[in-house]
């Protein structure tokens, strides 16, 4: 079976941005072929839900949405964990769990997850727990998964990312704090350092608005940051990129036995750049 995931983090506006990445989205779908897709968090700005009845699940999602009927998986950014984006508000991250259960294209079964596809397995990570070094349950079921998992293709999903040439920075740094554990990211380097770097295939994040795919691996895994999903802020050439784009687009997988297929799409529906991996 061949599997077919388009991905774009930071959705969240309603805006132009997000209008366009979407109907980019409906053509490469039309043309290629998708069988689910995947949000990479802030899926709802600037702070999050406040119930499952909250009208921005019409506007920011199920409108923006309606013409691909495919589940979208989704994980959580800090902006969906409320505080305008300080992210301690756990109660909004679980109304977007609590949401699966009434929406027919929404899924988010708990704040980490896992699923399977074909011959991949994704693994769906909460980054914003592990800012907040909370995540020592996630970390123990997390690696339980990756390690049992039998899939050819493991990619995992987060927020935060783990390397970024965009203001953010790298995982540890972040904003160029290296010593206050909450804003520099040290609980998310330390999660991908022990549970994730070497273990899956690819790290798909957003956080920082734009597009970029690095050149350094973390231990072997490669490094996809797509949080262009509405709008887009700034890029710098920290850390060597095979592509990078400061503009609005989605990142797209195909994978077929043994061949994974990475490509960037930009809001017009085209092919930018392509990368091909195999086992």
């Amino acid at each position: 079976p061949v599997v077919r995931v388009g991905a774009r983090g930071a959705p969240g506006e309603a805006n132009d941005g997000q209008k366009q990445v979407a109907a980019a989205m409906v053509k490469k779908c039309a043309e290629s072929g998708c069988d689910f897709a995947i949000l990479l968090g802030d899926n709802f700005y600037d702070t999050g839900v406040g119930s499952v009845d909250d009208p921005q699940w019409k506007t920011k999602f199920e409108d923006i949405y309606k013409d691909l009927n495919i589940p979208f998986y989704a994980v959580l950014g800090n902006h969906d964990y409320g505080g305008n984006g300080a992210g301690y508000e756990v109660k909004r991250a679980e109304i977007q769990v609590e949401y699966t259960k009434v929406s027919s294209k929404w899924k988010m079964p708990a704040k980490h997850y896992h699923f399977t596809a074909g011959n991949a397995e994704f693994f769906a990570l909460d980054t914003n727990e592990q800012m907040y070094m909370a995540a020592g349950d996630q970390k123990k079921t997390m690696a339980g998964w990756i390690t049992q998992s039998l899939a050819t293709w493991k990619i995992a999903l987060g927020h935060h990312p783990i390397m970024s040439n965009g203001p953010h920075g790298n995982a540890g740094t972040y904003e160029g704090i290296p010593f206050v554990p909450i804003v520099s990211g040290a609980g998310v380097k330390d999660f991908m350092d022990d549970v994730i770097c070497g273990k899956v295939d690819l790290y798909l994040c957003g956080h920082d608005h734009s597009r970029q795919y690095l050149k350094d691996t973390c231990k072997g895994t490669e490094l996809v940051v797509s949080g262009a999903g509405a709008k887009t802020s700034k890029l710098n050439q920290k850390n060597e990129a095979h592509f990078q784009a400061l503009t609005t687009g989605f990142f797209y997988v195909q994978i077929e036995g043994d061949k994974l297929t990475a490509e960037f799409v930009d809001e017009a529906g085209q092919v930018e750049f392509t990368r091909v991996l195999a086992k």
